[in-house]
């Protein structure tokens, strides 16, 4: 089973959603990737289907059938009855002559396994009496059957599934013939792998549709009926019931489609709440046509079951049916070795979670879990982790950044595209000599700071940094720096208060002018003295005046 599904790692953007509809929350998380977990996947397809990145990927078969085809032996395509609503007006006679282009001998309907299997299941009503029957048509639900509720595994028909008993009578009636299932569904390809025998190789729709794509090959729009079809009503919800003959009066006969609708029937029957049914299940919504690699890329449900009614007929397919043992297949358990915590390890994990009390657990499923304890089993299951709860990140980092913004020494101030303040810290409280932060929230930033620099980053979309200012107000010196953040719609003005800094700078500037003023009047009166002392020596005053002169500039310069 491992082998149907792969994930494309580079493509998994962790955005949930494959878990988040899975029905059976077969998905594990780990290093910011997506795993399936082959032994609890039931192959239902949804995750291919909602998986926005397509990182889920179905392993083609395209090459193994062209390796059978090349063996020289007979291949026969068996064609799902749905295939009448994945290539509109195209038959049967259609997908033959195509099909043959590629090398395949025959083209035959997988109906005539349907006829096989419905005959099968009128007969177990009528001779064997069970008190419930459930179809085995859909692998997905025999897999969900076997794995989460094995206790109901005497109720699952023991009969193989069209596509079995339509490759098994193939091989019966054409020596050495080789076969091939071609549908809508992802689950197929396991349940080849497990009747090998019987069926060699299994390709999708878009498999086929690809293949011929690459040979050229155009499908003609051509159908031609033909009464004695019944039993391709089989891939829509109800069809199998269409088919059969209901004889026995005392059961109820009833069709179920979708994983969760199939779930909650077999829990009423864990229950002891349902008695004399025969149930049809599907895990598709809307049964086969509905079908994954159908869905994938288009969804019509009324137009799809019109196409198949249209083309089925009112009578069955003329086939001999095989002998009863010929049938029959037992279908075992299948074990999931899951491990399930204890009641104080879920609530260790929620509380590591930031969930202390029943209120706290919100269930918003934004993590794919439908509730905040499914989400703590799965972590103690190693399926997920803590960070994948959203309200968790959000409300940590919210309590980070404001930490951050709370103790920054800078005042932090934020304004809307209206130059409304949103958002401020207590440094900028106090530096603005602000009570309360409601004081000025929503207001005009006007009424605290200058609004021209605010309108000339919000004009030019380009910040300023590091801009020296006053707040003649506040008697506060600042170097301001504005920012745009939020795609433009808001702006972050950052205020380092640098008042200490420039009044000790203008001190500074004090005494140097104070001390050149000095200087000055030192140099007036030394010259003086000196010009007594060199009329008396006879000598020049020139080098000690430049001397003199170089001290005041050096002076002037500090």
């Amino acid at each position: 089973m491992a082998s149907c599904l792969r994930l494309k790692k580079s493509n998994c953007k962790n955005c949930y959603k494959c878990i988040r509809h899975c029905p059976v929350k077969s998905i594990r998380f780990s290093a910011d990737q997506a795993h399936i977990i082959d032994d609890e996947c039931i192959l239902c397809g949804t995750c291919f289907v909602v998986c926005p990145q397509d990182a889920k990927q179905i392993v083609d078969e395209t090459e193994k059938v062209k390796v059978l085809i090349g063996s020289g032996a007979p291949v026969i395509m068996s064609l799902a009855p749905s295939f009448i609503a994945n290539y509109e007006g195209v038959g049967v006679e259609a997908m033959r002559e195509a099909a043959k282009k590629l090398g395949f001998a025959d083209v035959e309907e997988t109906a005539i396994g349907a006829t096989m299997v419905k005959r099968e299941y009128d007969r177990m009503l009528e001779e064997e009496q069970k008190d419930i029957i459930i179809s085995s048509c859909c692998h997905s639900i025999n897999l969900l059957i076997r794995k989460y509720f094995p206790e109901q595994l005497p109720y699952l028909a023991d009969v193989v599934s069209p596509m079995v008993a339509h490759c098994m009578d193939i091989k019966r009636r054409i020596p050495n013939a080789k076969t091939v299932f071609v549908g809508p569904c992802v689950a197929k390809k396991d349940e080849g792998e497990e009747y090998r025998d019987a069926v060699d190789a299994v390709l999708t729709f878009e498999e086929l549709t690809q293949w011929l794509k690459a040979e050229h090959i155009e499908l003609k729009q051509e159908i031609v009926l033909n009464d004695e079809s019944l039993a391709r009503f089989f891939p829509t919800t109800g069809g199998i019931l269409k088919t059969m003959e209901k004889d026995c009066l005392e059961y109820t006969y009833m069709a179920l489609d979708g994983v969760e609708n199939c779930i909650a029937a077999l829990e009423e029957i864990a229950e002891g709440k349902i008695h004399k049914c025969f149930i049809e299940m599907s895990a598709c919504a809307g049964s086969c046509v509905a079908g994954p690699v159908m869905e994938k890329y288009r969804r019509s449900p009324v137009k799809d079951y019109l196409a198949v009614a249209t083309y089925a007929g009112l009578q069955d397919f003329p086939v001999e049916q095989p002998d009863i043992t010929q049938m029959k297949h037992l279908f075992t358990p299948l074990d999931r070795s899951e491990r399930m915590p204890s009641e104080y390890d879920i609530i260790e994990i929620l509380r590591k979670m930031g969930k202390f009390k029943p209120s706290d657990e919100l269930n918003c499923g934004s993590c794919g879990y439908d509730t905040c304890r499914a989400k703590a089993v799965a972590i103690y299951q190693g399926k997920a982790d803590i960070s994948m709860c959203l309200p968790f990140l959000k409300e940590k980092a919210e309590s980070f950044s404001d930490a951050i913004v709370k103790s920054s020494p800078n005042a932090l101030i934020v304004v809307n595209d209206s130059l409304e303040v949103q958002q401020l810290n207590d440094a900028a409280l106090k530096l603005l000599n602000i009570r309360f932060a409601s004081d000025v929230l929503g207001d005009q930033v006007v009424r605290v700071l200058d609004p021209r620099p605010f309108m000339d980053v919000k004009r030019s979309r380009r910040g300023i940094y590091n801009q020296r200012a006053y707040l003649a107000e506040y008697q506060r010196y600042v170097e301001e720096t504005i920012v745009p953040a939020d795609d433009g719609h808001m702006l972050v003005c950052i205020m380092h208060d640098v008042t200490d800094e420039e009044e000790e700078r203008q001190h500074r500037e004090e005494i140097n002018a104070k001390t050149v003023e000095v200087a000055d009047k030192v140099v007036e009166k030394q010259m003086r003295i000196v010009q007594e002392i060199a009329s008396l020596l006879g000598e020049t005053t020139a080098e000690t005046k430049i001397a003199l002169s170089k001290l005041k500039e050096s002076i002037r310069d500090e």
